[in-house]
């Protein structure tokens, strides 16, 4: 923009308008200056926040700015209310269709327009009674991100007459021969502009595997390392059916100050080793670098998001924590004599993963929310279906080399288990350390993401066509074979043209990971496929958790849960649950079964008698059974049920899923006059005794070394429960000493 002395008056007058509801702009560009210019003189800094696209075409029909100090992905931010939101009328223009002005900051001193700061003049905005309508969806998958910093700084068609490519100002439409012309072009425009470029992300076709489009960004793109500030300016590139590539998303504005311009004639000689269609380079890994007066693309050495000081602190907790307890174990990754990534697990946590390690959670609630530790942890389900902590990690880049450290190092603590199933984000880095460290493991994904990718790619569908809700839920849900699922699935992508829908395509082929009907043959400890574990450390570590505070809040949640845990096995040793009927079983469950346990097999026992069984087939000793629900004939499941061994399996596969018999098999057992379940259908992980009788199969422990460090656990966890209860008062020491001594004695009277 120009200033004053420049004689433009007009201008200057334009930008002391107040926003407000109905003004008027040609283009959200000019909408966005205009708030710049706004927040310049008010006091405050603007970034870009969300954009909308419509469902129909896939263009922007809204955009939102918002103060600098919205959101709290970092300490200087404090969830700033303040924001404009300008949305697309019929007419091409965008007019201001939400305002807020009130900051929850102090307010900096309002400051004079730059005069060095150029920028293209626009109209005055005017004031529109048109009125307007969302009818789009947020687009993630535009590369826009919502934390770049709005900056004026324009292009003029002069700067770009030497840059080596195609005549023109850099912007979108414009075409290239080969990647490798794009990339030469934006680096001499980059060179001219004075910042550096790295290269992002590549897309494949999902039918023969070749590069569909690519993106360059500016080095300062993401936050991996303090250099890094999550510029987002970029630009990507579309491959033509004919060959040839178009610039397709282009985003010029920098969140930072750009260097000094060099000779953009300055080019390479010669096409990187990257652009040849073949490779399989990760460009998220390469950098450009000068050497020797020439331009190379290397492999960048990864770098931590973990705070220096965070390395001090927690190896001299791990430390203090070792001398109290030699069940502490921790792990710290160490690459070109820098810390990396750490994981850490106490005595407690190793003892629960032999009860309880089948069904883990790797929860990284920190992506979600915003939380400025990459702080990550291992969850399993006890016999009280509560949370049990089974290790945690502070994360230092989420590459793919992380995931693969992190899993090893808890397989090393745990003495070499492998859970059977785990519950994990679905990114591509997660997936593949999972396949490459858990073999055979079954990976669900995330229920909290799922949800988010549907909201992002199907969210306007979702909210607006009841039809379509209704009936992608009841794909997803209800199929009980996979040619029902199949079936419904091709009848969704076809009645609402989604056949295209890149994402609904990549979901599909992974289905195996997040639809019901391929999940409940998997045990998953019962955690339900439309929710995720609740979070072990709950609200005692958030995004706002200062960073002093942290090991003393970790003490805290791990306190508290303890308490919740030695609380539940106290009521499921005391505590008589009541019998509601005179079967045997359930006498033998509830004498077996942990309270929490007890109650949910005897919720399936109780429904039993609301259904009714009818045989269907017999081969040999092997019966299927109908079973339906007496109330409700369109709930049917068979049951199959072999006489000969008391074999029993339901197409609901609640016990392989959850671990319980369900009411249909309990219905065929009653049929059948069965009045004991057989020991393999009451799982020893749901009962009173599951922390104490794990040495019962030393076969299943996989080995001596094993055998041993189960034992050690399993003896420190009862003595420290006994010290607890023997030093609570003069007596009672005394008393457990003599037992101790008995105790003692009688061991050595076996040697």
């Amino acid at each position: 923009m120009v200033g004053k002395s420049n004689g433009h008056q007009e201008n200057e007058e334009e930008y002391k308008m107040e926003p407000h509801m109905g003004l008027e702009f040609n283009t959200a560009e000019e909408a966005q200056e205009f708030y710049s210019m706004y927040a310049i003189q008010v006091g405050f800094k603007t970034r870009i926040g969300q954009l909308y696209r419509s469902r129909v075409d896939g263009s922007v029909i809204s955009r939102r700015f918002v103060c600098a100090k919205e959101g709290f992905q970092t300490s200087l931010r404090t969830g700033c209310p303040a924001f404009i939101r300008v949305q697309k009328v019929d007419s091409g223009k965008w007019v201001v269709a939400n305002i807020k002005k009130e900051h929850n900051h102090e307010i900096e001193a309002s400051g004079e327009i730059c005069p060095q700061i150029q920028r293209k003049s626009f109209p005055t905005p005017t004031s529109s009674t048109g009125g307007a309508s969302r009818t789009g969806i947020r687009s993630h998958e535009d590369d826009s991100p919502s934390d770049v910093v709005a900056d004026i700084k324009r292009l003029k068609k002069e700067e770009m007459a030497a840059v080596n490519g195609p005549s023109g100002e850099l912007c979108t439409g414009l075409e290239f021969n080969s990647a490798n012309d794009a990339y030469k072009f934006y680096y001499a425009y980059a060179t001219s502009m004075g910042f550096r470029i790295r290269i992002g992300q590549l897309f494949r076709s999902k039918h023969d595997g070749s590069i569909t489009s690519r993106r360059f960004v500016c080095s300062k793109e993401g936050r991996q390392h303090p250099s890094r500030v999550g510029c987002g300016a970029y630009m990507r590139i579309q491959r033509h059916e004919a060959g040839g590539w178009v610039v397709d998303r282009l985003q010029k504005e920098h969140n930072h100050a750009l260097g000094i311009p060099l000779d953009p004639n300055r080019t390479m000689d010669v096409a990187p080793k990257w652009c040849t269609e073949d490779g399989s380079s990760v460009l998220e890994n390469l950098d450009l670098v000068e050497t020797d007066g020439g331009l190379s693309l290397v492999k960048r050495d990864r770098e931590s998001r973990i705070d220096n000081d965070w390395y001090s602190v927690l190896l001299e907790y791990f430390q203090s924590q070792q001398a109290e307890e030699t069940g502490f174990f921790y792990a710290v990754e160490m690459q070109a004599g820098k810390g990396m990534n750490l994981f850490w697990a106490d005595a407690r946590s190793r003892f629960s993963c032999a009860q309880f390690g089948d069904a883990i959670v790797f929860d990284t609630t920190y992506r979600r929310d915003s939380h400025s530790v990459p702080f990550a942890s291992f969850v399993g389900i006890n016999h009280h279906r509560q949370p049990v902590l089974l290790g945690c990690a502070l994360i230092a880049d989420e590459s793919e080399e992380s995931f693969t450290w992190i899993f090893q190092a808890w397989v090393r603590a745990m003495s070499g288990c492998r859970p059977v199933s785990i519950i994990a984000d679905q990114d591509r880095a997660i997936r593949h350390s999972i396949v490459q460290v858990f073999p055979g493991t079954h990976h669900r994904f995330s229920a909290w993401q799922i949800v988010a990718k549907e909201q992002e790619n199907l969210g306007a569908l979702l909210s607006m066509d009841a039809e379509f809700k209704y009936e992608y839920e009841a794909c997803i849900f209800q199929s009980q074979t996979a040619s029902e699922f199949d079936f419904a699935w091709n009848m969704l992508m076809d009645k609402y043209n989604l056949s295209d829908n890149a994402w609904l395509k990549e979901m599909y082929q992974m289905r195996k990971s997040w639809v019901p009907l391929h999940i409940k043959g998997t045990f998953f400890a019962g955690i339900p496929v439309d929710g995720s574990l609740k979070s072990y450390f709950s609200t005692f570590l958030t995004a706002q958790s200062p960073f002093n505070e942290f090991i003393v809040r970790y003490e805290k949640a791990l306190e508290k849960r303890y308490e919740e845990e030695r609380k539940e096995d106290y009521n499921s040793f005391n505590v008589q649950a009541v019998l509601h009927t005179k079967d045997p079983i359930e006498e033998q469950c509830r004498r077996l079964y942990t309270i929490t346990m007890f109650k949910v097999f005897q919720k399936e026992l109780l429904d039993c008698y609301n259904y009714v069984g009818t045989k269907i087939n017999v081969e040999g000793s092997m019966s299927r059974y109908l079973v339906q629900n007496c109330g409700n004939g369109d709930e049917r499941n068979t049951v199959a049920f072999n006489a000969s061994n008391l074999n029993i399996s339901c197409s609901c596969k609640m016990f392989e899923f959850e671990g319980v018999l369900c009411r249909h098999t309990l219905k065929i057992f009653q049929i059948m006059n069965i009045r004991e379940l057989p020991s393999r259908y009451i799982l020893h992980r749901w009962t009173t005794n599951a922390k104490y009788g794990i040495m019962r199969d030393s076969d299943s422990l996989g080995g001596s070394h094993n055998f041993k460090a189960l034992m050690l656990w399993s003896l420190r966890e009862e003595a420290c429960n006994y010290i607890e209860a023997g030093t609570a008062s003069l007596e009672r020491y005394k008393l457990a000493f003599e037992i101790m001594q008995e105790g003692r004695r009688n061991l050595c009277w076996q040697n």
